[in-house]
C-alpha cells in the first residue's frame, strides 16, 4: 500500500514529465489509434521503442487526462487497492472526466480488475506493456471483448528518415541497417544504451518476473539468438549448446525472450498446423542495432542484417509469417488478407547465388500456386519471367517505402 502523499507527489511529477516529453515524430501506428469509451486501448512492445512518447502524442490531443507510469521506483509495492486511491487523486486534482493512461501496467498483479471497473463505468483507457504473454493472458480474463491491441516496434525506415531528416536512398538505408530503429540510440549513438537495454529486458522482464536463478545462461542464450537471425534452431540443439538440463527449460527461456519482444520465432510453412509446431523454427531480432552492439559476428553479415530488416517490416504489418523449405528455400511466406506472398532476401544477386535464390523462389511459388514473387536486394532492380511466373527484383529500401 502506497501512502497518499507519495501517490500525489508521483502523479504530479509524472504529469509534468509526460506533458513536457519531446513529442518526437508522429509514429506510423498513430493513425491506427481509435479510442472508445468502455474499451481499453493496449499498446504492446519492447522497452524503449517509443511507447511513452506515443502516449504523450495521444494525450496531447485530449481535453483532460490522467497519467501514471507504474515502473516508477517510488511506486514499489503498489497494489490493486492503490488504483482506487490513485483514481480519487485523479478526480480531486484534475476533474471527474478524462482519459486514463497507464504505462507498463503489467507490473501490478490483478491490474485487469481495476481496468474492467473503469470500462464498466464507460471510461476510456489507454495502457502500455512490454510483456505480450502477460498482457494477452490477463486481457483474456476480465477484458475479453473490451480491448483493442496495437504492437509498436522500433522505428521503421520511413520513420528513421523523418527523425533524421534524411532522403531515401542507398546511403540512408545503409545507416538504418547499421543503427536499427531504437529512437534514443539513433539520436545519441551511445552503445551503452543498447547494451543496457538487453540487460534490462533479461533482468527486469524475465529474471525478476520468473525468478530465474541461472541468469548467465539466459543472457548468453539471448545474445546467441539475436546474433543468429535467419538461422533455424531446435530446442534440443540449444539444450546441447548451452548445456541446459531440460528441454522444457529451453522452451521456457525462448518463450520468455519472445514475450518480451527481444526475439521472434518463425515456423516452417506447412498446411498442417501440427507440422508447423514440430519443425525447426527460425529466429529474428527486434533490432539490427541491438544485435550488432551485443554480438561479435552479426554486423559482418550484410545479408542477415538485410533479412532481419525485411522481417521487421513484415512483422509490423502481418501476423502470419513463415519460411519455406523444400529442395530449395524461400525466406518468407506471408499470409495477408488476400493471397499469400513469397519474398526472398538477397543482399546481392550474382553468378554464385542467383540460381539458388531463384530456385527457392520458384519452388515456393509452385507450392502456393502463385504467379509472382519478390526478391529484395540492397540496390538491384530487375524483373524476370520464368515458367510463366514473374519475379520482381527490387531494392529493399524502395519496397519499405511503398509497402502498405
Amino acid at each position: 500500500m502506497i501512502r497518499k502523499e507519495i501517490l500525489m507527489e508521483v502523479i504530479e511529477s509524472q504529469r509534468r514529465w509526460i506533458i513536457n516529453l519531446d513529442k518526437g515524430i508522429p509514429r506510423e501506428k498513430i493513425h491506427d489509434v481509435k479510442l472508445f469509451d468502455s474499451f481499453a486501448f493496449v499498446i504492446m512492445g519492447v522497452r524503449r521503442c517509443g511507447k511513452s512518447t506515443m502516449l504523450s502524442q495521444m494525450l496531447s490531443k485530449q481535453k483532460n487526462f490522467y497519467y501514471l507510469n507504474l515502473e516508477d521506483p517510488k511506486l514499489e509495492g503498489f497494489e490493486l487497492g492503490d488504483f482506487n486511491r490513485t483514481d480519487e487523486i485523479f478526480n480531486e486534482f484534475y476533474g471527474q472526466e478524462g482519459v486514463y493512461f497507464f504505462d507498463e501496467i503489467q507490473n501490478i498483479p490483478k491490474w485487469e480488475s481495476f481496468i474492467r471497473f473503469l470500462t464498466d463505468r464507460k471510461k476510456t483507457v489507454v495502457l502500455t506493456g512490454s510483456n505480450a504473454s502477460l498482457l494477452s493472458r490477463e486481457l483474456g480474463t476480465k477484458l475479453t471483448g473490451r480491448n483493442i491491441q496495437l504492437e509498436l516496434y522500433p522505428f521503421s525506415y520511413k520513420e528513421f528518415l523523418s527523425l533524421q531528416k534524411l532522403k531515401p536512398g542507398d546511403c540512408s538505408f545503409e545507416e538504418y541497417l547499421n543503427n536499427g530503429g531504437f529512437p534514443e540510440f539513433i539520436k545519441r549513438k551511445d552503445k551503452t544504451i543498447l547494451q543496457e537495454l538487453l540487460k534490462d529486458v533479461v533482468m527486469r522482464d524475465i529474471v525478476n518476473r520468473y525468478s530465474i536463478k541461472n541468469t548467465s545462461i539466459l543472457r548468453k542464450l539471448a545474445i546467441y539468438l539475436v546474433s543468429h537471425v535467419g538461422k533455424e534452431f531446435s530446442y534440443n540443439s540449444l539444450k546441447k549448446i548451452f548445456e541446459i538440463k531440460s528441454v522444457q527449460s529451453v522452451i521456457n527461456y525462448v518463450s520468455y525472450l519472445e514475450d518480451s519482444y527481444l526475439i521472434f520465432t518463425v515456423p516452417k510453412f506447412s498446411y498442417s498446423y501440427k507440422k508447423q509446431q514440430i519443425n525447426q523454427k527460425k529466429v529474428y531480432s527486434i533490432d539490427n542495432g541491438l544485435s550488432d552492439i551485443n554480438s561479435i559476428t552479426f554486423g559482418k553479415d550484410r545479408g542477415k542484417m538485410l533479412e532481419n530488416g525485411v522481417f521487421l517490416e513484415l512483422k509490423r504489418r502481418y501476423q502470419e509469417i513463415f519460411y519455406y523449405r523444400g529442395e530449395g528455400e524461400c525466406d518468407f511466406i506471408v499470409k495477408g488478407k488476400k493471397t499469400p506472398s513469397a519474398i526472398q532476401v538477397c543482399y546481392k544477386l550474382d553468378e554464385e547465388n542467383e540460381k539458388r535464390e531463384i530456385k527457392g523462389m520458384l519452388e515456393a511459388l509452385k507450392e502456393l500456386k502463385l504467379r509472382s514473387g519478390l526478391i529484395l536486394t540492397n540496390d538491384q532492380e530487375d524483373e524476370l519471367l520464368i515458367d510463366d511466373m514473374k519475379i520482381i527484383i527490387k531494392p529493399a529500401w524502395k519496397w519499405m517505402l511503398s509497402i502498405k
